[in-house]
Order: structure tokens, then C-alpha cells, then sequence
């Protein structure tokens, strides 16, 4: 009896160590820090660093918006956080809204956000209740991007000089 025990706990442990390795291979973490954010994701237990979040915050609200990205990035690292995801896209279309044009590589990188913001949040649509801010779901969001990387011939239109930046 006592060895079928011993079996047993072996091959537990075995499947147990197979789905880490599966998993490290999975995450592809660079270092062991990702790998421990990547697992308290998994774990639900991850957390943001609200400092740093309050510092891109103000950052953004003076519109230093790869600063705001730079700071959000390193209170995010795991990109696990809808709502800091969320910013992380709106200062892309900040940065490259222009009343003349829009820069593209700006706006796809903000479309790639706003997709991990939504991704990211509950069932329920991603809204952010900030004053300061046009744009407060993140399925708005989506559509100015992807209307901004859009061609039509309404781009060549003198009257697109007029239009607000949300």
C-alpha cells in the first residue's frame, strides 16, 4: 500500500512540474520577475503600483504623453491592468491626433492597447470615469483609432482643420 502511495504522489508531482514547464514556455517570461507577475495575473492577485500610476496621471494631464506611457509601463509591467491599459492607448491617440494628420504608428500602437484593455476587463465594457478625458469607454476609444488609420478621401478635406480632438 505504502508504495502505491508513493507512486501516486510521484506522478502528481510530475504532471504538476509538466504544466510549470508548459507554462513557462507558454508566458515566455525574460526574467524571473515576469514570470512572478505573469503567475499573480494568473493568480488574480495582482496589483498595480498606484504611485507610479498617479505619477504618469499627472504626466498625461500636461500632456508629456511618452513620459505618462514610460511611468504607466513600469506600474504595469505585466500589462495586466485593463484601466492602465486603457491610458496607455488614449495617450497614443493623444500623441498622434493632429488637426492635419495622424500619425499611424502611434495610432496602431494605440489600437494594440485599447485591444489588451479590452481584453482585459470583466465582462462588462471598460469604462473610465475621469473629467478630464472626451473619451471614456474603451470601445470609443477604439473607433477614433481605428478611424484615424483609416484612408478615405475625407483626409484631403480643408475642412478636417476644424475638427476637436476628443
Amino acid at each position: 500500500m505504502q508504495s502505491k502511495i508513493i507512486q501516486l504522489v510521484g506522478l502528481a508531482f510530475t504532471i504538476l512540474y509538466a504544466v510549470f514547464i508548459v507554462w513557462i514556455y507558454a508566458t515566455e517570461p525574460r526574467t524571473f520577475r515576469e514570470a512572478a507577475n505573469s503567475a499573480q495575473v494568473a493568480a488574480g492577485s495582482y496589483q498595480i503600483d498606484q504611485e507610479k500610476f498617479n505619477s504618469a496621471l499627472d504626466l498625461f494631464r500636461r500632456e508629456q504623453f511618452r513620459a505618462a506611457r514610460d511611468e504607466w509601463q513600469r506600474a504595469d509591467p505585466a500589462q495586466g491592468d485593463a484601466r492602465t491599459q486603457f491610458y496607455i492607448a488614449y495617450s497614443f491617440y493623444r500623441e498622434g491626433w493632429g488637426r492635419v494628420y495622424f500619425d499611424q504608428e502611434l495610432f496602431k500602437q494605440g489600437l494594440e492597447a485599447v485591444d489588451r484593455a479590452i481584453a482585459l476587463a470583466s465582462v462588462s465594457s471598460l469604462t473610465v470615469d475621469d473629467p478630464n478625458l472626451r473619451i471614456h469607454t474603451a470601445a470609443e476609444l477604439k473607433a477614433e483609432l481605428e478611424q484615424g488609420t483609416e484612408r478615405s478621401w475625407s483626409d484631403v478635406s480643408p475642412l478636417k482643420v476644424l475638427r476637436t480632438r476628443k
